[in-house]
């Protein structure tokens, strides 16, 4: 799955945009998604994983 992060799960949330007027517009809130060369279950390879799975720790890069 695109746009999601492969070890939380985080993906795309969506909502309005409100303006000052009080009009309501789509918008789409993504995940900040990095391309990382990690160990994950065991095996090797690059993962889209979010930025707060960085800082927390939860990969282990390799």
């Amino acid at each position: 799955m695109a746009r999601t992060c492969e070890i939380c799960g985080r993906g795309p949330e969506f909502g309005s945009k409100v303006s000052h007027s009080g009009r309501h517009s789509r918008r789409v809130r993504r995940p900040n998604l990095q391309r990382v060369h990690a160990v994950l279950a065991g095996r090797r390879g690059r993962f889209r994983v979010c930025t707060r799975c960085i800082k927390a720790g939860k990969v282990a890069k390799a």
